[in-house]
């Protein structure tokens, strides 16, 4: 299956703006209430390593403002086949083929998050926390990943024999997936609840544009997030996180996430560098 779904993989990512539309459509009844701003978890803790918390909203031609296009790999109840999770440039995949990385667990479960790997690397002081969102729950999953960056939702993992802060602990959040900012609206509720920055990657299609008022509002710092459409695999996120983790300048990290995009997508690196920006 996996062959045949990288099969559809190839054409998509050719012309990766096809999944994306800057238009609403008619999607069908979510059936997932959203949780009030009070239910927030306030989970407070320190990391003693570098902590990279991964928010990806799995691709789903039925809930999401998409372009329909093969459902094995765009069912975003399925993580084992979806572009952004199973298949060979997804998350899940790319990470545990990554000679830096090494997963020390899988869990399972039945909630909004379908998934959720932990990743040590294998020779810095960093974990790497990445959960696959139901699809469904794309405007659940954006809105964690902002009041995340926000300082807002804390919580915590048990992995290595270790408390691990995720959310509002960590140090680096990321989303992965369709930008749904272009099909919804959200409250202005993302204000920095603590003082502190934390650093973000927003691989969505035009993210700078739609993420930006809340990502300002949060007082995060846009470490890579993009100009135009794209596809936004696992690649791009993977050397951008090796350069965070090298502790080299914000303009270096975004030469690395350019550089791969332009290797996998096969554009100029002129092309990817536009694309992929740094800073507000």
């Amino acid at each position: 299956m996996r062959r045949l779904a990288n099969a559809f993989v190839i054409i998509i990512a050719s012309v990766g703006l096809l999944t994306c539309s800057q238009h609403p459509k008619e999607k069908a009844q979510n059936p997932l209430a959203k949780p009030s701003q009070s239910q927030l978890k306030n989970i407070t803790y320190t990391n003693t390593a570098k902590v990279i918390h991964v928010f990806v909203a799995l691709c789903d031609n039925k809930y999401q403002g998409i372009v329909p296009v093969p459902k094995a790999i765009f069912n975003g109840q399925d993580p084992e086949t979806n572009l952004y999770w199973g298949c060979d440039n997804g998350v899940r995949t790319y990470f545990k083929k990554s000679k830096d990385w090494q997963l020390l667990s899988k869990r399972k479960t039945k909630g909004l998050i379908m998934e959720r790997l932990v990743f040590k690397h294998r020779s810095k002081n960093a974990y790497l926390i990445a959960d696959a969102w139901d699809g469904r729950a794309i405007e659940k999953t954006t809105e964690d990943f902002l009041f995340g960056c926000s300082g807002q939702l804390k919580d915590t993992v048990h992995a290595d024999g270790k408390v691990i802060g995720i959310g509002g602990n960590a140090q680096l959040l990321a989303y992965i997936g369709h930008d749904g900012l272009m099909n919804f609206r959200l409250a202005d509720k993302f204000h920095n609840a603590d003082g502190k920055t934390r650093d973000a990657i927003i691989l969505t299609c035009i993210s700078k544009s739609y993420f930006k008022p809340y990502i300002s509002t949060a007082k995060a710092n846009p470490l890579v997030w993009t100009t135009g459409l794209m596809c936004p695999e696992a690649y791009t996120l993977h050397d951008a996180i090796t350069g965070y983790l090298n502790n080299e300048s914000q303009q270096q990290v975004r030469g690395r996430a350019a550089a791969a995009y332009a290797k996998y997508q096969k554009c100029s690196v002129k092309v990817a560098t536009n694309l992929l920006v740094a800073g507000l």
